[in-house]
């Protein structure tokens, strides 16, 4: 079943003065099927980051549309859309965005606190997400008192917690160590294997091999994909890495 539909998808920025014209994205088309693994691959300036920043309604775009199930995020007027963000879309942000005034309990809870949560469903929800994610032992303490890996895992529960539909990664691996990361993307992939549907910005082609789907932007559009089909890691890997040497060198053709 079709999750998430974008649509002739076009962003352009108007500079404060002179009036000139930079276009982020320009006519991006994909769709996310529901269970889906997909990683979104370009150079930085390519509109990867836009992209993202339009999916969770943090932006609007100049024109084009973007449905999540049933819904136009367009369609959601402005006083709604932090509401409906917290219960459709988890976050995985690149440096975690945890409080450090907050115990990782207490960041995790956050989004279910904000739409009126009461405490027995927040913990009922929280025992066992915090059990597959090897946290159960963390809760109690502080951001700063725990690891770059231990923190994302935290972020990670705190994105699941809501149950969404889709949860957006930014680099997720960005801030974490060679074996962080490692488990991390693990992670990922036995969520992932649960039924969670994941879209994930990543300039790690590593991190990629991960997905079942990886999507190249360049110049605001979605210029190529593979599928990783029944491929090991490793070797979507290369097929990855050959791919995006050939799209920086101009050897493939737009999708």
């Amino acid at each position: 079943m079709r999750l998430l539909e974008v649509a002739d998808l076009r962003k352009v920025y108007t500079t404060r003065f002179g009036g000139n014209t930079v276009t982020a994205l320009d006519g991006v088309d994909f769709a996310v099927e529901q269970g889906e693994y997909v990683a979104i691959m370009g150079e930085s300036g390519s509109g990867k980051t836009t992209l993202l920043n339009l999916l969770a309604g943090l932006d609007k775009p100049t024109g084009g549309r973007i449905f999540l199930g049933d819904t136009e995020l367009s369609a959601i007027k402005d006083r709604q859309l932090a509401a409906w963000r917290r219960e459709n879309l988890g976050f995985v942000f690149q440096d975690f965005n945890l409080l450090d005034t907050f115990s990782l309990k207490d960041n995790i809870f956050l989004p279910l606190v904000l739409s009126g949560r009461g405490y027995n469903e927040m913990n009922t929800r929280l025992q066992p997400l915090a059990e597959k994610l090897g946290i159960t032992e963390l809760l109690e303490k502080y951001p700063y008192e725990v690891s770059g890996g231990q923190k994302q895992r935290a972020a990670v529960a705190r994105a699941l917690i809501t149950e969404p539909q889709l949860v957006l990664a930014d680099e997720p691996t960005g801030a974490l160590d060679s074996r962080s990361s490692d488990e991390l993307l693990d992670l990922f992939g036995q969520v992932n294997k649960a039924g969670q549907t994941i879209l994930m910005v990543t300039h790690s082609a590593k991190a990629a091999s991960h997905a079942g789907r990886v999507l190249f932007i360049k110049d605001g559009r979605v210029f190529h994909q593979l599928y990783r089909g029944e491929a090991p890691d490793s070797v979507f890997f290369g097929r990855i890495s050959e791919a995006l040497t050939l799209i920086a060198q101009g050897g493939i053709a737009h999708a």
